[in-house]
């Protein structure tokens, strides 16, 4: 079987199917028509916000904000990084190769659900220790 290699950019189809993907996710269409996608009703990424090519927000680790922010096409995210959060905004190519893109929603994922209490936590799924 013939792998098709993953394109380099990242449509709304493809990250809300991939987000979708993900546990305990919720989507709604708010902020001027953009898709967000929440765990345990906290946001952890946004499809929108730019008008010339896909743009895509999310949490990362502070290591990562800095990181990330030092990439072409990628920008602390507009509202949230002003507010001293750790989000980033893919907005422009090259900006971030789509395979690494889907690894860091996955981490925004699990970044946020960790923000949750422990009993959210248990009635999502989320984050339970694997059983003996």
């Amino acid at each position: 079987m013939v792998r098709r290699a993953e394109s380099r950019a990242l449509s709304y189809e493809d990250f809300n199917a991939f987000c979708a993907d993900l546990p305990a996710t919720t989507h709604v269409v708010q902020w001027g028509g953009s898709d967000v996608w929440k765990v345990g009703g906290k946001v952890f990424a946004v499809g929108g916000w730019a008008d010339d090519a896909p743009a895509f927000t999310f949490k990362t680790s502070r290591d990562g904000f800095d990181t990330l922010n030092a990439m072409p096409g990628v920008r602390p995210a507009p509202y949230l990084a002003s507010r001293g959060m750790s989000w980033v905004q893919h907005y422009a190519p090259p900006g971030i190769e789509a395979r690494m893109l889907k690894e860091l929603l996955r981490e925004s994922h699990r970044i946020v659900s960790l923000g949750l209490t422990k009993k959210r936590q248990r009635e999502l799924g989320l984050n339970q220790p694997m059983p003996e």
